[in-house]
């Protein structure tokens, strides 16, 4: 039983509590989904269960918490390892070794495991999430995703009774965060293990749990309950979930199979009728997008890329092995692919930051790898995958007039692109305190402030929930109506299908799909939405979609 009884807690100098009087009891072998949005507290509650809240973090804490019997704020996080075993957000901020193994034997090591056990353990928690393959891999070479299935590997090492895991398919495709959870879900159907997981894409985790406990912001009471219950009742919910009702489908489908049958029934009574053409959108970057302005003001994009045989190796395995393609002013594409195929690494070698082995890239024809990285951020802006690393000043408000400074520009439009991404309230916010989702709109607020002709993009929906999501959205539709080029490495399906004009898929160092979104995603089973995995037709890849056509088909059955 894990029981929190009026709980509060504030982070040091923080002048608002970031949990308050928050209650709950989970059973034993529970599959707990804990969602909202976005600086809610979700990591902070989790943080709680194991200790690391407040022994590692200070601040006050007051109530109750108890795990089992134990106080995690007295036995601490060391005291709760063989109950408690928690996965990070940021998998690499728990690494402390350079080989895989090492990691995954590192946590029995200091509790003074026997050799034969701890061989044992380890080859178990390989095979359990099938990455015996990276045993012998450096830490450090890992693509995002594989050092999160990593990072769950070497707590599994410990069998703890209770796993907690922070956003743990943040970073995986979505075969992969498929194959994490079916393990989650195999670990606590037959060994009984009570899984406390947050998320904020709950397309994909919604249908494994047994509860969910929502909890809202500015210190509201949490909503506990069975999933559709929930799901009912809160505005943060998946696609399929919103769709179902929009139109009134009873009960609620939570997954594919689910939907079928109402699916089905659409398509019948659409039989044979097709909505006209939707007129395309005007031209220029003036107008509003979901209450965003876009004046037209700023940088209008002319930037051009273009990469010729790009070919790239981390020592003897090669990444990139002869990419070609080009992006021109006003394109939202999306980069996409399993983990390790290399979207990381190809943004990095047009921005500057690695220099192509083979082939080129030019960005307006100059090659950004003979360009200072301050003159070429002026033209190319880059959010890498962990946003923290580009937040070093004090507060969020200094984030954004260093990057003034150093372009040598004027601080005016700074108030206005922090309400665009709904960071006013935290403008004087030490960045690194702040959520993950939080950092991501910080940092992508400091490269946009510049205003460059260029973005990329690595995993920018890490963290946000769907809320925050639909604020990049809108700023993605005002960077592309101004003529901003955009590249987005993304494993968000749902964010793709709803902004990208084209997707380039990567597989074994190649493009093996370069096409609108509309034909990529309704050719594959992996890397399409759950509106188009229910209906299986091309016009359909977003809840507004199949509205748009439903509104149309009533409509022509009035008249």
């Amino acid at each position: 039983m894990i029981e929190l009884h009026n709980v509060t807690y504030s982070y040091p100098k923080q002048n608002m509590p970031t949990l308050r009087d928050i209650s709950l009891q989970i059973s034993p072998g529970t599959f707990l989904l804990v969602v909202g949005p976005s600086g809610a507290g979700k990591s902070t509650l989790l943080r709680t269960i194991n200790g690391l809240v407040p022994h590692f973090y200070g601040g006050a804490l007051q109530g109750r918490v108890r795990v089992e019997e134990r106080d995690p704020v007295e036995f601490g996080p060391r005291g709760m390892s063989d109950l408690v075993g928690l996965v990070f957000q940021n998998p690499e901020a728990q690494f402390v070794t350079q080989l895989v193994e090492d990691e995954l034997a590192f946590a029995m090591e200091n509790l003074n495991f026997s050799q034969a056990l701890m061989r044992r353990r380890v080859e178990e928690a390989l095979d359990q999430l099938s990455i015996a393959d990276l045993r012998g891999r450096k830490v450090e070479t890992l693509s995002g995703g594989q050092k999160q299935l990593v990072a769950i590997a070497s707590v599994l090492t410990l069998q703890p009774s209770i796993l907690v895991l922070d956003e743990p398919t943040s970073q995986l495709d979505p075969q992969a965060a498929e194959e994490v959870l079916t393990i989650l879900q195999k670990l606590n159907m037959d060994l009984g293990l009570t899984i406390v997981l947050s998320e904020h894409r709950l397309e994909r985790v919604a249908q494994y749990a047994d509860r969910i406990c929502y909890l809202p912001r500015r210190g509201a009471s949490p909503l506990l309950g069975a999933p559709r219950e929930v799901l009912a009742q809160v505005d943060l919910v998946p696609p399929l979930v919103e769709l179902g009702r929009k139109l009134d489908w009873q009960p609620m489908p939570l997954t594919i199979k689910e939907s079928r049958p109402f699916a089905e029934n659409l398509k019948r009574k659409w039989n044979g009728f097709r909505a006209p053409a939707p007129r395309p959108p005007a031209p220029g970057g003036t107008g509003t997008t979901k209450g965003v302005t876009t004046s037209g003001a700023g940088v209008i994009g002319t930037t051009k890329v273009v990469t010729t045989g790009l070919g790239f190796r981390y020592g003897e395995r090669e990444v990139l092995k002869s990419i070609s393609f080009e992006l021109g002013a006003g394109e939202l594409v999306a980069l996409m692919g399993r983990n390790g195929s290399g979207k990381s690494t190809l943004l990095k070698n047009i921005v500057g930051l690695l220099k192509p082995q083979r082939g080129g890239v030019r960005v307006n024809g100059q090659d950004p790898a003979a360009i200072p990285l301050e003159q070429i951020a002026r033209h190319v802006g880059f959010v890498p995958q962990n946003p923290g690393r580009l937040l070093f000043n004090e507060t969020v408000q200094g984030e954004l007039e260093f990057t003034c400074r150093a372009h040598n520009l004027g601080t005016e439009k700074i108030a206005g692109l922090l309400e665009q991404l709904g960071l006013s309230e935290l403008r004087e916010a030490y960045p690194r305190d702040l959520s993950t989702g939080e950092r991501q709109r910080v940092a992508l607020a400091s490269i946009l402030i510049a205003e460059p002709g260029a973005l990329l993009l690595d995993e920018p929906t890490r963290g946000l929930d769907y809320v925050s999501k639909e604020k990049l959205l809108a700023i993605l539709k005002r960077l592309r109506a101004q003529g901003v080029t955009i590249l987005m490495a993304s494993h968000d399906v749902e964010l793709v299908a709803q902004c990208a004009t084209r997707i380039l898929l990567l597989g074994n160092g190649d493009i093996v799909a370069d096409g609108t979104t509309r034909h990529v995603m309704n050719d594959s089973l992996v890397f399409a939405p759950q509106v188009n995995k229910a209906l299986r037709d091309e016009r359909f890849l977003t809840v507004a979609d199949v509205l748009a056509l439903e509104e149309a088909h009533q409509h022509a059955a009035q008249s």
